[in-house]
């Protein structure tokens, strides 16, 4: 499949779902949630943004500056996909999703997502990691997207599961946060997988 469709990350699509959409940032709707996802210590936390809670900024007038100018810029990268995350029942964003890091010569990329507090414990991770690895495979013809989780968060890696990633080996030690050493659990999924169960790994079992 990698071999048949030339990835082009300059077209930014919009992914539909059940529940969640996928579409390019609109600064005037998405700003707050952005700011939220920006400051939620545990979102920090999650993500390896911080070493721990000393190691937080508080918010300025130039972190606003910095939140507008990379998100107001996100349609005009030619080697990433950023997308919101937003609920379909309230046009709502809660959160956003990406697919990173591409190695053009290996077919393959990094992908991460992070949810506001509104999108949490509700589904919504799984469903939108499925649409933008089912388009990072099929649109883009990828060959194997990958990801870290941090060990302390379980809920996440259940997400990660439930999309068809699987654990490939682990980072021992990889973050040190406030104090203590975390591992980063190295999950993925390639192109022949996803042709096979499309995001529900146990329905195709």
């Amino acid at each position: 499949m990698s071999d048949q469709v030339q990835a082009d990350f300059s077209v930014k699509p919009t992914l539909v779902g059940e529940r969640v959409l996928l579409r390019p940032f609109l600064m005037d709707q998405d700003a707050s949630v952005l700011r939220s996802l920006l400051q939620d210590p545990e979102v920090g936390r999650l993500t390896g943004g911080s070493h721990g809670s000393a190691d937080r900024e508080p918010w300025d007038e130039a972190a606003e500056e910095r939140m507008h100018a990379w998100y107001g810029t996100r349609h005009e990268q030619a080697d990433r996909l950023d997308l919101a995350v937003v609920e379909r029942a309230t046009g709502a964003c809660v959160g956003e999703a990406v697919l990173n890091e591409w190695d053009s010569g290996n077919h393959s990329c990094n992908f991460r997502i992070a949810l506001a507090t509104a999108g949490q414990d509700r589904g919504f991770g799984t469903e939108a990691a499925r649409l933008i690895v089912g388009y990072g495979f099929e649109g883009l013809g990828l060959h194997r997207i990958s990801l870290g989780v941090f060990a302390f968060n379980p809920r996440a890696r259940r997400a990660y599961e439930k999309a068809g990633f699987v654990v490939e080996g682990v980072r021992r030690d990889a973050l040190l946060y406030d104090g203590a050493w975390v591992d980063d659990i190295v999950m993925s999924i390639l192109a022949p997988e996803w042709e096979r169960h499309r995001g529900h790994p146990k329905a195709a079992q």
